[in-house]
């Protein structure tokens, strides 16, 4: 039985998918803190202009002399910034002459008109709704504590760093006569182009 440890993205690259289609079981890390630079609150998607990172802004917490881990599952979403529908507008404009946005578009509509209070509570959201677009069904379990280095599982916290270069085998993007073939975009970008095949893709790679 594969079992993989995995920190939760905002939807997440095309590599964390890959290796949650050919799990047994996953462990979502829950104890964790949060950290700049990741998934956690960042998806990059193919826009008109090449690649296009979207950012959820968050509540930091105030700067004290001491360093200050933030709890990851603590994060507070600022929803003063009306991020969710800037994010929502830019999928549709980038996505809406792709085979299949208008096939999953009422599943992931309600994703950017809910308000959530905390980023953990929407990622969760994200990652279920794209697990039923793909049709995976997986066991999931939760930690409850952070272990460093856990033993007999496979530990993939490491794909939430968003500064990793990944290369995947291509598929069609809709901008990729202008720009080439991006490398390891959202989930979004793949279920977007490739539609039900998208899980066939991520089995295979």
């Amino acid at each position: 039985m594969k079992e993989i440890l995995v920190s939760l993205p905002y939807f997440g690259p095309i590599s964390q998918f890959k290796e949650l289609v050919n799990a047994d079981k996953v462990w979502i890390e829950k104890e964790d803190n949060f950290q700049k630079q990741t998934y956690r609150n960042r998806m990059y998607i193919y826009g008109a202009n090449g690649k296009l990172s979207l950012n959820i802004p968050i509540k930091h917490v105030p700067k004290t002399k001491v360093k200050v881990h933030q709890k990851y599952s603590e994060v507070k979403i600022d929803n003063d910034d009306k991020w969710q529908s800037v994010h929502w507008k830019s999928l549709k404009t980038a996505y809406q002459t792709s085979p299949f946005f208008e096939f999953y578009e009422d599943e992931l509509a309600p994703l950017f008109s809910k308000v959530y209070e905390t980023l953990y509570e929407f990622n969760m959201d994200c990652f279920e709704t794209v697990l039923e677009c793909l049709q995976l069904d997986l066991e999931k379990a939760y930690t409850f504590e952070y272990n460093k280095q856990p033993e007999n599982i496979s530990d993939l916290r490491n794909l939430i760093n968003a500064k990793s270069l990944v290369e995947i085998p291509k598929y069609m993007q809709v901008f990729q006569e202008k720009y080439g073939f991006l490398h390891n975009l959202c989930i979004l970008d793949l279920l977007f182009n490739e539609g039900p095949n998208a899980i066939e893709y991520l089995k295979s790679i």
